[in-house]
């Protein structure tokens, strides 16, 4: 969520002048817009889906642990919901965190601090895609799961 705030903050209108769809730079050399950023053009289709989809998979849980059943079905259950909710935060971070990485890759006056975001955009996107391909195991696999944890 911090990472959709602070590009929502640094965005400004791209060539097309979409709003929030770019970042643009001034520095001693000139000016640079770099597109696409993940800014307020692109952050509110991404938290207009995460919202609705926690308000379901929390719905969703609050149902099936009240559904009859073994508790090994109530697990599994439980299991996939979380991998969905999972799948669904994971899957835009690791979008905005690449199209992020790609901006920063392309500027051209960022010095050392360049490098260090360019680290931590990477280790953000790397975490995020594993995760993300955790849970969409779980989602599609819970018994597997399930039968593998004691």
């Amino acid at each position: 969520m911090d990472l959709i705030v602070a590009a929502a903050t640094t965005g400004s209108a791209n060539a097309d002048g979409r709003s929030g769809g770019a970042l643009s730079l001034a520095y001693s050399e000139g000016a640079q817009l770099l597109s696409p950023m993940a800014g307020p053009y692109y952050a509110w289709p991404v938290l207009g889906g995460l919202a609705p989809g926690t308000v379901a998979c929390a719905l969703l849980l609050r149902r099936v642990t009240a559904w009859y059943g073994s508790d090994d079905q109530r697990r599994t259950r439980v299991r996939a919901t979380v991998g969905a909710w999972g799948v669904l935060v994971t899957a835009p971070l690791f979008a905005v965190s690449l199209t992020m990485g790609v901006v920063v890759l392309s500027l051209s006056c960022a010095g050392g601090m360049k490098d260090v975001a360019l680290w931590e955009l990477a280790v953000t996107a790397l975490i995020s895609a594993l995760t993300a391909c955790h849970c969409l195991g779980v989602l599609l696999l819970p018994r597997a799961y399930i039968k593998a944890r004691p």
